[in-house]
Order: C-alpha cells, then structure tokens, then sequence
C-alpha cells in the first residue's frame, strides 16, 4: 500500500495484517475522532443549537450570557416618535395620564371639591414634554408626561393650595374630567 493510502486506510478504519501499530506513527493528518465531514457538521449544528438554548433558558431567567457564548440576537426596539403636532402631543399625553392611577386622584378630589378646570399644553423649553394642570379654587396639581420617555409615565411635577400660585398660561382651560377623573381634550380647544 502506498503513502497516500495508509492514512486514507488508516481513517476507515482498516488496518494491516502486519505492522498495524506503525500505521499510527506513520500518520500526520489528524483523523477529526474517527467521524466523517457530515459527522462533524452535524456535531457542529447541534451544539449550535445547545448554545442557543442555554441563551434563551439564561436569558429567561434574568441572567446575562457567558461571556464566551455567541452574542444572542438583537431584540426589535420599540422606539416612539414624539408628535411634533401640538395637538398630537396633547392626545398622547392624555392617553398616558389616563393608563395610570392619577385620575383616581383627580376624581376623588373633585367629589369634594367640584369639576376641575384643566390646563394641557406642551411646554416650550423642551419640546417632548407635555404638561397637565388641574385645577379647583383650593387646591392644584401638575403632571409632566416626557413623550420621549413614555415608559417613565405622568409624573406629579407640583401641586399647591392658590390658584393664584400658576402661571396664567396654566389656567387657560382646554380640556375637562369626567366622573372617573380621566381627562379629554376639549372639543373646541
């Protein structure tokens, strides 16, 4: 048998009558453990997949992927556009003020105190905040929703006991609160 045949003889397993332990020595390729290409990308594509699921089962479990694992894929993100439509901007605002628990407190009060009146403007040094005013003759609260950061919610920004004590462009009127507290725009503003 010639040079290039033992090593062939030697992968598929085959081995000489005589001198069959000087066929190892002879041999420099390596014999990939004895499996053949298609064995081996197998091998390839199921640890591939024991991988993936240690990074989803990690993962599901709050914990960060080892450091020597392939980076797991990139998630979509849910990025929002702020409205740059005044009006847009109100609604959205109102939307999220709504989703949370301040309008239970913006109906509770008012069963003591009366219909509020209700300010929603968006303010002019920072264009992606929007803020909500309401109002009765003793008491005031303010909110700020940050439409940039719709995560963090309406966050209660003042609140005091005058009327008096707000700007006058917080006091002009353009939308109302229902029983509940919720808050709408007016249809006129």
């Amino acid at each position: 048998m010639c040079e290039l045949c033992t090593s062939r003889a030697q992968h598929e397993g085959w081995i000489r009558e005589s001198g069959g332990d000087e066929i190892g020595v002879r041999t420099t390729r390596p014999t990939g453990g004895g499996r053949g290409f298609l064995d081996r990308l197998r091998a390839r594509r199921e640890r591939a997949r024991e991988v993936e699921a240690e990074l989803v089962a990690a993962e599901e479990r709050g914990f960060e992927a080892p450091p020597e694992a392939a980076p797991a894929p990139r998630r979509p993100r849910h990025v929002r556009a702020v409205p740059t439509n005044a009006d847009l901007k109100m609604e959205r605002a109102l939307e999220l003020f709504n989703g949370t628990d301040h309008p239970r407190t913006v109906g509770g009060v008012a069963r003591s105190l009366g219909q509020p009146t209700v300010c929603v403007r968006p303010t002019p040094e920072r264009p992606s905040v929007v803020s909500i005013t309401v109002m009765w003759d003793l008491s005031w609260y303010r909110y700020e929703v940050d439409l940039s950061d719709e995560g963090a919610g309406p966050q209660r920004v003042g609140q005091g006991d005058e009327v008096s004590e707000l700007s006058p462009e917080d006091t002009v009127a353009n939308a109302t609160a229902d029983e509940r507290g919720q808050l709408h725009l007016a249809a006129d503003a």
